[in-house]
């Protein structure tokens, strides 16, 4: 599992943490969750993050690891949640789309784009750790629009009740 963090003053992105959740010496999925739950409880405790991103999931053709990914990110939001975070979830296309202007970059461009926007150097050693730091670069994009926070309204009615000031009589 990879996770990445980033402060955000003003226009401004920065790197903060980027590194990877090695699961794999754990044979029991239980203690993989256990650990992914403890590590996202220790990172909210530590830096104070003021939201949650993370990639939804992309279906596959095995569905038993769609499950195991499933209850991973399940896991995940829940230790968000549980440190009073908002959670915002975002496509794999649509993280490629805000960090490289190509909704079908592979991980090296994607990778080499997070390099320019944070000036970065240094290469990880996993493109687990760099997918989380894009979803992360992504929900700066996103929250910065001048869109952002802007509900879709369901017809007129509710668009009229969400925007009393726009009716002129």
């Amino acid at each position: 599992m990879g996770y990445g963090l980033i402060l955000i003053e003003g226009k401004k992105v920065s790197l903060i943490d980027m590194d990877v959740l090695k699961l794999s010496k754990f044979k029991d999925h239980y203690e993989r969750l256990q650990l992914i739950h403890s590590r996202v409880h220790e990172l909210i405790h530590q830096h104070k993050p003021n939201s949650f991103a993370i990639e939804a999931p992309f279906f596959g053709k095995n569905v038993q690891s769609m499950l195991k990914l499933g209850r991973a990110q399940g896991v995940a939001i829940a230790a968000a949640m549980q440190g009073g975070l908002p959670v915002t979830e975002y496509s794999p296309k649509k993280v490629k789309q805000s960090v490289t202007g190509n909704g079908n970059a592979d991980k090296e461009q994607v990778w080499l784009m997070l390099q320019r926007i944070l000036q970065i150097t240094e290469r990880p050693d996993y493109f687990d750790a760099t997918d989380a730091l894009a979803v992360a670069v992504c929900h700066f994009y996103q929250e910065g629009s001048p869109l952002a926070g802007i509900s879709k309204a369901k017809g007129w009615d509710k668009f009229l009740q969400q925007h009393p000031e726009r009716i002129s009589k």
